[in-house]
């Protein structure tokens, strides 16, 4: 999800200008930004719906052959999109995002369930401040964020191993210490992955794509990225602040 791919098999370098490089980053990142806004609003309202079906309820939730199968469903999803995005029509890329965008809605409806409220929304507003903070750091710093890369990786596959080995045990310690280490884990990726969409930017206009190609293929990649990371800093997150019902 992190690595993708966006030239071409051969690119053939080509000279483009400064001021070319950052119109069209500046639109890459309209378009990451409007599409993850889009994706957000999509995932609140599939939950909403599905609070408002104790049928759909039920189903996902009563048997957990069906919860995970459909978290499953949506990873192979992500990969799918993430393979294609580079082939496929702009608007083809973004139906996929959207599709997905509202299984996570259906998927993320128990918080409603779990969680007041009150302490949901606030919540929200944290992650959403703490991303924005983070997306200016990632593309106005001067830093080389590269190196964290294959930190964050390996952390967050040491993440999901011990989410996993948490399920056997449940073990409160060890649950919040997945807890904050996904907060700082996040944190980073949100960093990190706004400063790879500059670059992938750049790399994928030197290689000789027509503008609206490479708008359009980093722009759906870049919103997805960046939605994974938001979701995901926002559930850590909830864990610390969120009020039970």
């Amino acid at each position: 999800m992190y690595e993708s791919d966006f030239g071409q098999s051969e690119p053939v370098p080509v000279q483009v200008s400064e001021e070319k490089l950052a119109e069209m980053f500046n639109a890459v990142m309209v378009r990451v930004y409007g599409w993850m806004t889009l994706g957000l609003f999509v995932t609140a309202v599939a939950s909403l719906f599905t609070l408002m079906s104790p049928a759909l309820l039920n189903f996902i939730y009563s048997s957990g052959l069906v919860y995970f199968g459909f978290m499953i469903g949506m990873f192979a999803l992500i990969f799918a999109i993430g393979r294609s995005a580079r082939k496929m029509a702009s608007g083809q890329a973004l139906a996929l995002f959207m599709v997905f965008a509202a299984l996570m809605g259906v998927w993320l409806s128990a918080i409603f369930i779990i969680y007041t409220g009150d302490s949901i929304f606030f919540t929200f507003g944290i992650t959403a401040v703490i991303f924005v903070l983070l997306t200016v750091v990632g593309l106005t710093t001067k830093q080389d964020l590269t190196r964290w890369g294959p930190i964050l990786l390996f952390s967050l596959l040491g993440l999901i191993l011990a989410s996993i080995v948490n399920i056997f045990f449940f073990s409160e310690t060890l649950y919040w210490i997945i807890t904050y280490a996904g907060v700082l884990i996040f944190m980073g990726l949100i960093a990190y992955d706004s400063q790879k969409i500059k670059k992938m930017t750049y790399a994928t206009a030197v290689s000789g794509q027509p503008e609206n190609k490479v708008v359009s293929s980093v722009g759906v990649m870049g919103a997805l990225t960046l939605y994974l990371d938001f979701i995901n800093l926002f559930l850590f997150l909830l864990r610390i602040f969120g009020r039970r019902r």
